[in-house]
């Protein structure tokens, strides 16, 4: 589908940039929105029209390119209020106008963290074709305020936008043209050369649903071009934002099978002396995500992509096994880094 219209990414990273990939595949007009001139230089090498330098805390800034552009895709973070504020006041500022706008935004299956912080697999999977399911869960769950305001933002502009909450869950996957790795099994990986044995949380029998990052953009190009067709009347926007995105279904590989694969992996090349994970000790916390690791690699969050596979979106990459094998794990040993100095991911996680 070639298109004229106007798109402005917020955030053009690790998902944010495969996403741009594609769109300037289809002829779309974008603009990225990054921190860096270098990367800046980067995404526009990759097919954006145009870059803006810019912090996410600059409301006016990202208010300003919101509002020439049709369409607006966040994929920067999933807890950043400011940013998401910013948008929505271009949206409504649009709308006032007569102009309407196609807004997606990115959170995380974080959101459905049952608490079981490594201790037993969950029975509760969510559907996105069922609200209710996702409208169950906690305000106070990872980025559930960031999705509230979100939502209470289309109930309020109704017809005149259209609005979408993309819930991704754990990411994986490298594009050896953009050289970035996603955040949770790296992370892992790093803390198993930095410690020699690979860990999982408490027993590490929960599960999380996971999805390569190629197949997730490919799942914003599906949405988006669901949104561009569909009337902003149809009860499928009005009522329901939600669309998960994975691929695993009933093969979801618990924390401890990820920390065995990490573990064969690292062991059959010399880097750790045994395979066998262990549990990791809460004291060594600070070398993964701090205060957040049980909710971050300890969680069970099963969802199923219900919505996208109606609208023909299916899964094509390698699984998080193969992925990990052949691309992320080579990259990692390549890295020349002191993996004795590595002491963790500190910021904010997508899932």
């Amino acid at each position: 589908m070639a298109s004229g219209k106007k798109v402005f990414i917020v955030g053009p990273g690790f998902i944010g940039w495969a996403v741009l990939d594609l769109l300037a595949k289809e002829n779309y007009e974008i603009t990225g929105y990054a921190r860096r001139q270098e990367h800046a230089d980067q995404i526009k090498a990759s097919g954006a029209t145009n870059t803006v330098l810019g912090d996410l805390n600059d409301k006016a800034l990202i208010t300003k390119h919101a509002l020439s552009h049709d369409i607006v895709v966040h994929t920067a973070t999933a807890d950043h209020l400011p940013s998401v504020e910013a948008i929505l006041e271009a949206v409504k500022q649009r709308a006032e106008k007569g102009q309407s706008t196609i807004y997606i935004h990115t959170s995380g299956t974080s959101l459905l963290d049952d608490g079981a912080a490594g201790a037993y697999k969950g029975e509760k999977v969510y559907h996105d074709n069922v609200v209710s399911e996702i409208d169950s869960v906690p305000d106070n769950a990872p980025h559930r305020q960031i999705d509230l305001t979100i939502v209470r933002a289309q109930k309020q502009l109704g017809e005149k936008a259209k609005i979408a909450i993309m819930i991704p869950p754990t990411i994986y996957g490298y594009n050896p043209h953009h050289g970035r790795l996603s955040i949770q099994v790296p992370v892992l990986t790093q803390y198993a050369l930095k410690h020699g044995f690979a860990g999982h949380v408490g027993a590490g029998l929960p599960v999380e649903s996971n999805i390569h990052v190629n197949d997730l953009a490919r799942g914003y190009i599906t949405l988006l071009h669901h949104l561009e067709s569909t009337p902003a009347s149809s009860p499928d926007i009005l009522e329901n934002p939600y669309y998960f995105c994975e691929t695993t279904g009933d093969n979801e590989p618990s924390w401890v099978d990820i920390a065995s694969l990490i573990g064969t992996e690292l062991h059959k090349a010399g880097l750790i002396p045994d395979p066998k994970p262990r549990t990791i000790p809460p004291e060594t916390y600070g070398d993964l995500f701090k205060d957040h690791t049980p909710a971050v690699i300890g969680l069970n969050s099963r969802s199923r992509a219900v919505r996208l596979r109606e609208l023909g979106w299916k899964p094509i990459e390698k699984s998080l096994r193969e992925s990990y094998i052949q691309d992320e794990l080579p990259v990692i040993l390549k890295e020349n880094v002191d993996h004795k100095a590595f002491n963790g991911y500190h910021k904010a996680v997508a899932s």
